[in-house]
């Protein structure tokens, strides 16, 4: 990963961060079938995708995730029950992926 790309995946997390605490809404991809995931780029281990905003989701909602729709999350929920859950079940949560799935993997509890 060249320097560039790492600086911009550390600008979308503080971005995801700010503009959370400001709505106290977290937004994810949701179906019948549960919440959209994907391996992790760097642990043996599957990555939960969360966004700041509705359309930052709903850009992701196409090729495997097309039956999927955006779906909020209250931060105060996910604070004590996603992160709680994901760190007892092995996840991490991505934050803010870009287009190409690429962004910070982060231990829920960290």
């Amino acid at each position: 990963m060249n320097l560039h790309l790492v600086s911009d995946l550390h600008d979308n997390y503080e971005r995801f961060i700010k503009k959370v605490r400001e709505s106290k809404i977290v937004w994810g991809l949701k179906s019948e079938n549960g919440w959209a995931n994907c391996d992790s780029n760097e642990f043996d281990c599957q990555v939960l995708l969360f966004w700041s905003e509705q359309a930052y989701a709903k850009r992701h909602a196409k090729a495997e995730w097309a039956n999927y729709q955006p779906a909020e999350i209250e931060l105060k929920s996910f604070i004590d029950n996603w992160l709680n859950g994901m760190h007892k079940d092995g996840l991490l949560a991505g934050v803010n992926f870009n287009a190409d799935l690429a962004g910070l993997e982060v231990a829920p509890l960290s």
